[in-house]
C-alpha cells in the first residue's frame, strides 16, 4: 500500500499552540477537537463516526485556511524548502518562524494516518465520513487538497504528495470496481471531477519529467493503480505515454551510468526504487489491454514497450526487472483483439515485434544465463523467450528491419549490410510511396543516441546507392542537410558514417570512391 514519508518538521507538531493562530480562524469547538485528538488515542477518535468526521473537517480547514493565508503573505516558506528531517531544535524555529508552513504538514499527517486508520477495516469508514447524505455525495472541504497541489512552485514536497496521496484515498472509496462487499454506496459522479483533477495534476508532473517532480507523484499514483476506473482514466489522459517517457530516459541514463560505470550521484538517472514503483504502474496498467481500446493503442505507440525492454537490458535491480518483464508478458498474450489504428491492428503479435526490434531477444537470451533468485523471473523469461522465437520465425527479415526503424532502437546486425538493401531498397517506398520509413531514418540522423545517428546514415547511404533516383529522394527530404553538420562531430564512427553518406548522396559513382 502507498505510504507517506515522515515530514521534516514532524518534531514540532506536540508544540504547537493553536491559540495564537488567528489566521487558521478555529472555533472553541475545533481547538478542543484538536487537543483532544493530540490527548486520545487516534483508535478512540474514528470510534464514532460524527466524532471522526468533525475531525476530518477540522483538519481540511486547517488546511484550507493555512493554505489561504500562505497565499496573502503569512508564510515564509521556510518549512516548504525542507527536504530532509531535521532536529527538535531546527523543527521548534521552524515553527516560530513558519508556523502556517508547520501546520500544513501537521494536517497532512494527521489526515493520513486517520485514512489508514479507516482503510483497516473497522466500523466508521472513508465512506461514512468524507461522503454525506442519503446519496453519498464528496463533501466540499476536498478542495483544501487541490488547492496544496496547485501551489505550484509555492508548494513543498511533502505537503502535496501527501495532499495527493490524501486525495486519493478518499476519491476512490467512490470508484465503483473498488467497492467492498456490504459497504456503504456514494456517489461516484460526485467524485469523478476531483478525480479528473487530481489525474491531471499527476500527468502534468510526469510530463516535466524532472526526477523530484515524478517523484511527488509516486504514493498517489500507487494508489490510483488499484483501481480500474482511475487506471482507465490516468490511460484517457495520457498518462502511458508520459509515464513511459519518463522510464525510458530514465533508462537509458542508468545504460548510460553502467556502462561508463559512473557513481550513483554523478548520472542524474532515477534512483532504483523509483524505477521500480513506476515501473510497478506501467505493470498494473497493461491489465488493461483486454478491456480498454485506447489503452491497448497506447500501449503500442507511446515507447511504453521500449521502455520496458530498456528496463530489462539495463536491469538496475532484480524487483524492476521483475516487474517489467512481468508487464511485457502480459502484453505479448493479450487476447487477440484487433484493433485499428489506420491501417494496422494492436495485438500480442503487435507487443512481440515490438519487443524483438527494441533488441528484447538479446537481453532475454542473456538472462536466461544467469542465476535469479526470483521463480517469477525465472518463468517469465522462460515464456517470452519461447514467444519472441516463434514470432521471429514468422517474420520476414524486411518485417525485423521496418520494426527496429519504427521502434527507432536502431542496432548493428544483418539488416544494415549492402546485402539487405540490394535486395530490399525498394521496399522502404512503402505501400502508398509515402517513404515512411526514409522519414523516420531521417529524422533519427539527430538522436541523442549517436550510435543509432551513425546507422541511420549508413542506411540511408545504402539507400541512395540502391532505389532508382534515391539521391533525388533523399535530398528532398532534407537527409543532406542533416548529416552534413554530424561530419564535424566528435564521435570518429558517427563521423565516419556522416561523410561516407554525404558522398553516396553527391557522388553519382560512389563504387569508384570507395
Amino acid at each position: 500500500m502507498a505510504s507517506l514519508s515522515t515530514s521534516p518538521v514532524a518534531a514540532a507538531f506536540p508544540h504547537i499552540q493553536w491559540d495564537p493562530l488567528g489566521a487558521l480562524r478555529l472555533t472553541a469547538q475545533e481547538t478542543a477537537l484538536l487537543r483532544m485528538a493530540e490527548t486520545n488515542p487516534i483508535e478512540y477518535t474514528l470510534a464514532d463516526s460524527r466524532d471522526a468526521s468533525m475531525y476530518a473537517r477540522v483538519l481540511l480547514k486547517l488546511l484550507a485556511e493555512a493554505s489561504g493565508a500562505a497565499a496573502n503573505g503569512g508564510s515564509n516558506g521556510e518549512v516548504s524548502r525542507l527536504s530532509e528531517a531535521v532536529s527538535e531544535e531546527e523543527a521548534l524555529d521552524a515553527l516560530d518562524s513558519d508556523p502556517l508552513g508547520v501546520v500544513t504538514h501537521y494536517a497532512i499527517t494527521k489526515l493520513h494516518d486517520i485514512l489508514s486508520m479507516l482503510m483497516s477495516g473497522s466500523g466508521v469508514t472513508i465512506s461514512t465520513v468524507f461522503y454525506v447524505g442519503k446519496e453519498g455525495i464528496l463533501v466540499d472541504q476536498w478542495k483544501a487538497l487541490l488547492r496544496v497541489l496547485n501551489k505550484g512552485g509555492r508548494g513543498d514536497a511533502f505537503a502535496q504528495s501527501g495532499a495527493a496521496l490524501c486525495l486519493a484515498r478518499i476519491l476512490l472509496t467512490a470508484c465503483p470496481n473498488n467497492r467492498k462487499s456490504g459497504s456503504r454506496q456514494v456517489s461516484y459522479s460526485s467524485a469523478l471531477e476531483p478525480l479528473e483533477a487530481l489525474i491531471s495534476w499527476i500527468v502534468a508532473q510526469l510530463k516535466a519529467s524532472t526526477t523530484s517532480g515524478v517523484a511527488l507523484t509516486v504514493p498517489s499514483m500507487n494508489a490510483l493503480m488499484d483501481c480500474t476506473e482511475s487506471r482507465l482514466l490516468f490511460a484517457n489522459s495520457g498518462g502511458i505515454r508520459y509515464l513511459a517517457r519518463h522510464l525510458r530516459v530514465s533508462g537509458k541514463r542508468a545504460n548510460a551510468a553502467k556502462t561508463k560505470n559512473a557513481s550513483k550521484k554523478d548520472n542524474g538517472s532515477a534512483p532504483a526504487q523509483l524505477l521500480y514503483e513506476l515501473a510497478f504502474c506501467l505493470w498494473t496498467l497493461t491489465y488493461e489491454v483486454n478491456e480498454s481500446v485506447p489503452v491497448r493503442v497506447d500501449f503500442s505507440k507511446d515507447e511504453a514497450v521500449a521502455a520496458l525492454c530498456d528496463l530489462v537490458a539495463v536491469a538496475p535491480r532484480e524487483k524492476v526487472v521483475r516487474v517489467s518483464l512481468a508487464a511485457l508478458r502480459n502484453l505479448a498474450t493479450c487476447e487477440s483483439l484487433d484493433t485499428p489504428v489506420g491501417e494496422a491492428t494492436v495485438s500480442g503479435k503487435t507487443y512481440l515485434n515490438d519487443m524483438i526490434a527494441c533488441g528484447l531477444m538479446k537481453s532475454i537470451a542473456h538472462m536466461k544465463e544467469r542465476q535469479w533468485t526470483d521463480p517469477d523471473i525465472v518463468e517469465d523469461i522462460k515464456e517470452l523467450h519461447g514467444f519472441l522465437v516463434e514470432n521471429y520465425k514468422d517474420m520476414s527479415r524486411w518485417e525485423v528491419y521496418a520494426n527496429e526503424v519504427e521502434s527507432g532502437q536502431l542496432a548493428w546486425g544483418n539488416t544494415h549490410t549492402e546485402a539487405f538493401f540490394k535486395e530490399n531498397a525498394k521496399m522502404i517506398e512503402g505501400k502508398g510511396g509515402d517513404f515512411r520509413l526514409l522519414k523516420v531514418l531521417i529524422a533519427l540522423l539527430s538522436s541523442s543516441d549517436e550510435d543509432v545517428a551513425a546507422i541511420a546514415c549508413y542506411d540511408i547511404g545504402e539507400f541512395v546507392r540502391h532505389y532508382p533516383n534515391g539521391r533525388a529522394i533523399a535530398k528532398k527530404l532534407g537527409a543532406k542537410d542533416l548529416v552534413m553538420p554530424l561530419i564535424e562531430n566528435d564521435n570518429p564512427e558517427l563521423q565516419r558514417h556522416a561523410l561516407q553518406c554525404v558522398s553516396k548522396i553527391m557522388v553519382q559513382n560512389w563504387e569508384y570512391v570507395k
